[in-house]
């Protein structure tokens, strides 16, 4: 059943139809129908490109327990910092990237700096990891594979965990996936942390994707659901160990990144190349823990 509706949201030709996909940006008939359920959080400031908890809006999907849905909760000046963090600086070293062992970059280059010359180059980075780096031969976490995990994202990521209750979670590990608008990836389950109790954050900015999630076996046909620029996903409990997948990238017609943004010339010069790339990109940072509570290394 997953598979079959992978391949359907996949599809080019013939195109699929996005009816029983949710929109959770458009809740009301979903509230109606009980398919989710608006979720109250205590008030906090605003914090780390977010804006104050009270102008959140957070809903449980009621067939996947444990997967909390917050409808962008990010300023337009938030998202871009995080854009801005992800090309510029979370792929540079010590960082790992998907093009670390080929010959598109010489040993003393910057994707992000070459990139911006050659559209070759800039297409090619899929993802970077940092913390304890995902091993995607053997599925495990090594201590002798990992750098410093940056401070503001492990510090955003702690206080969205706090605003639910999860107030031991640390980030620990984190995989940066860069997409185009023909980018897909495919099914399936994160179980390489030593700790599963401990929830999966996703943040995802750029252009908008469709959301598979499934069950604990590809047996489960999964709900679809879109994926607008700065939406946070909640994976935890039992979903934290659903099958999950991203069959489609879709261009956006609202690029909320560019809200309240003053096009000053030397503002605009600093922001277009990126905003060029969000043009056919989409973002996504998901991070976890790894290790258990109390538990130093691995």
């Amino acid at each position: 059943m997953f598979r079959e509706s992978f391949k359907y949201y996949k599809s080019k030709d013939p195109l699929p139809t996005f009816e029983d996909v949710l929109n959770i940006h458009k809740p009301k008939l979903l509230l109606n129908n009980g398919i989710i359920t608006k979720l109250a959080i205590n008030k906090s400031s605003p914090q780390y490109g977010l804006r104050s908890t009270e102008d959140w809006e957070v809903y449980v999907i009621n067939s996947r327990n444990g997967l909390i849905f917050i409808k962008n909760p990010f300023t337009p000046h938030g998202q871009r910092y995080w854009i801005t963090r992800c090309l510029k600086d979370y792929s540079k070293k010590p960082h790992k990237l998907n093009i670390d062992n080929t010959n598109i970059l010489k040993s003393d280059e910057n994707w992000w700096e070459e990139g911006r010359k050659n559209k070759k180059i800039i297409d090619s980075l899929r993802w970077s990891t940092f913390g304890y780096h995902h091993d995607w031969d053997t599925k495990i976490y090594s201590e002798e594979n990992k750098c410093p995990f940056p401070e503001d994202i492990k510090n955003m990521t702690k206080y969205v965990a706090e605003q639910f209750g999860f107030d031991d979670f640390t980030a620990e590990a984190a995989i940066i996936n860069y997409y185009h608008l023909d980018s897909t990836l495919s099914g399936h389950t994160d179980h390489s942390e030593q700790n599963l109790e401990a929830p999966l954050f996703s943040f995802s900015f750029g252009q908008s994707a469709i959301f598979l999630i499934g069950g604990e076996t590809i047996d489960e046909k999964p709900l679809a659901i879109y994926i607008h620029s700065g939406d946070i996903l909640i994976m935890s409990k039992e979903s934290r160990l659903c099958y999950h997948a991203v069959p489609r990238i879709i261009k956006t017609n609202y690029e909320v990144w560019n809200d309240e943004y003053q096009m000053e010339n030397s503002d605009f010069k600093h922001w277009e190349p990126f905003n060029n790339y969000l043009s056919y990109s989409r973002i996504n940072i998901n991070v976890r823990q790894v290790l258990n509570k109390g538990q130093l290394k691995l």
